[in-house]
């Protein structure tokens, strides 16, 4: 791109030059040589005027008037004819020449004749012509003095070229990095580094394709790095029923003289559960952690769950208590985030809590919440703290927690803890009524 700009420019400028420098040229000879001519004529006006007395009375023409011609110009050569044509005095060419029968007819001539510029003038005497003076030089004296200004004309092309040959590298220079850039940052980007970000060299198109880029880096940093927090999460959510699935095989081994069907039949649960887990969280992933938002019946979905939940904790001596509101309305959100969420929620009650856990769904202002609490001590960490996603907390809250409050946040909602002891978790989502607005909906925070 470098060398075709600046082939370019100076192509450009090189012909520029020459339609501008031949024309000028030309007329520079023109003017050179008309301006010669007419130096020539005054030299030989001014003879005329010294010898006109002395071709009147017959005598010797006076040679100091014929030496003070071109006493500057060694090339310059006078002579003076009577009144038939014959020399009188000075040189002149051994050839017949035009110009002296204009002059003895009374007539100022001047010519270029092959090698040589001419000029005649009669010489009077009243209103006769009595002689004439030829005044010549060589043609080559007069093209020397062209060809210097040319020379001088050839210079200053060649230096305006070389002005424009280093403009226009500038100028390549100026153009081409930007585009360099553009191609390495691409490099960059294709090679998985999406920290990379264009330098803006002031030129407007370039400028927004390196924009264009530099977001597209942006949202492709944003989407992997969701994506493999998504994905870490969702392994978190299969721990669980793993977990489960491993400890009632585990105890089915060690008991060779108990029927292990129940133990099978169990662990096909947990398998079904987790199918149901996997196709939900890559539904939410395929869809950017939320599924298409449509009305979710509450007390249907909780009247689906229960039952299994109910069947886990009363592995660990608990119960669990399910309240829907009369009249609640239903919720506009995606059925399979509310239900990992749900999940995250009562695992940890499960797991962290104490005594019955209780699922309250009701209404409120503009929204529909759902509570999970449990009779435990609580929670002594700052909400900021909870919902931050690290793995290596030792109570284990953490990553559940994260992925939960991004799939409600995903749905429009919010997730808090509205009770730090006993534990109070609450998740609020936007009505699914038709005359809910967009406005409506509970903004995150």
């Amino acid at each position: 791109m470098r060398t075709r700009i600046v082939a370019l420019a100076v192509l450009a400028s090189v012909l520029a030059t020459c339609l501008f420098a031949l024309p000028l040229s030309w007329a520079v000879r023109a003017h050179m040589l008309g301006q010669e001519r007419g130096y020539l004529v005054r030299e030989a006006s001014h003879v005329a005027l010294g010898v006109a007395d002395d071709v009147e009375v017959g005598s010797p023409v006076d040679r100091d008037v014929l030496t003070d011609v071109g006493e500057d110009d060694e090339d310059l050569t006078a002579a003076v004819f009577d009144e038939d044509g014959d020399l009188l005095a000075g040189s002149a060419p051994d050839r017949d020449v035009a110009v002296l029968e204009y002059a003895l007819d009374g007539q100022v001539k001047a010519r270029i004749d092959d090698d040589l510029v001419m000029a005649a003038v009669p010489v009077t005497h009243g209103e006769d012509v009595i002689g004439a003076v030829l005044v010549t030089e060589q043609r080559s004296h007069v093209l020397g003095e062209v060809g210097l200004v040319w020379g001088a004309m050839a210079g200053l092309a060649a230096a305006a070229i070389m002005v424009t040959w280093l403009v226009a590298r500038e100028q390549a220079r100026r153009l081409a990095r930007p585009l360099e850039d553009l191609e390495e940052n691409a490099r960059r980007l294709g090679d998985g580094d999406f920290s990379v970000r264009t330098r803006r060299g002031g030129i407007e198109e370039i400028d927004a394709v390196g924009a264009a880029l530099d977001t597209t880096a942006i949202r492709l940093d944003d989407l992997l790095a969701r994506e493999r927090a998504f994905s870490a999460d969702a392994s978190h959510q299969l721990r669980t029923p793993l977990a489960g699935m491993r400890l009632r095989l585990e105890a089915a081994l060690e008991r060779t003289d108990a029927d292990p069907r129940q133990a099978i039949a169990a662990s096909l649960v947990d398998a079904d559960r987790l199918e149901a887990i996997i196709d939900e969280l890559l539904g939410l992933a395929r869809a950017g952690q939320a599924t298409s938002a449509g009305p979710v019946d509450l007390d249907a979905l909780l009247g689906e769950l229960a039952p299994e939940w109910a069947a886990r904790l009363a592995l660990h001596g608990r119960d669990l208590e399910v309240r829907v509101d009369p009249g609640a309305p239903d919720a506009r959100a995606s059925g399979a985030a509310v239900r990992q969420v749900l999940g995250v929620l009562v695992d940890n009650a499960t797991t962290h809590g104490r005594g019955t856990v209780t699922i309250t769904a009701r209404e409120t202002a503009g929204a529909v919440a759902v509570d999970v609490s449990d009779e435990g001590p609580g929670v002594q960490d700052p909400e900021g703290v909870l919902f931050s996603r690290q793995a290596d907390r030792r109570d284990g809250h953490g990553i559940g927690l994260a992925l939960a409050r991004r799939l409600v946040e995903a749905e429009q909602g919010r997730l808090t803890l509205t009770c730090a002891s006993p534990p109070v978790f609450t998740m609020l989502l936007p009505l699914a009524s038709t005359g809910a607005r967009e406005d409506d909906a509970v903004p995150v925070r």
